[in-house]
């Protein structure tokens, strides 16, 4: 069984800065696709960034050049530096993982929570 936990969610103003970690345990053999979505009350559930085992990356337009994301391959964990955060950037954040571990599968955790507010 693969666990998602995700971490470093909480309030922060605007113009500032959290970093979100999502480690994953289990019998996992291989990881080749690691992302970030997140979920504003009342939207759909959007992709923010991933990452593949290359190391390429890919953001949403509206993180592009705010947010980083990168990954820890020999501890299974994945990280999102979010800088000059905005009110709109509040939302449920997901770590989300395709994983072999016999079969490959998609796996989600289950949210740390962003809010962006003075």
């Amino acid at each position: 069984q693969v666990q998602l936990v995700e971490s470093g969610g909480g309030l922060v103003q605007p113009g500032g800065s959290l970093r979100l970690s999502c480690a994953a345990s289990g019998t996992i053999f291989s990881i080749n696709v690691m992302g970030w979505y997140r979920q504003a009350p009342g939207k759909e559930r959007e992709m923010v960034a991933s990452i593949i085992s290359s190391g390429s990356s890919n953001y949403g337009d509206s993180v592009k050049g705010r947010f980083t994301i990168s990954r820890d391959k020999a501890k299974n964990t994945m990280y999102l530096q979010m800088n000059s955060l905005k009110p709109e950037d509040t939302a449920v954040y997901y770590c989300n993982i395709r994983a072999y571990t016999g079969t490959w599968s998609n796996y989600w955790g289950k949210g740390t929570l962003v809010t962006v507010s003075s």
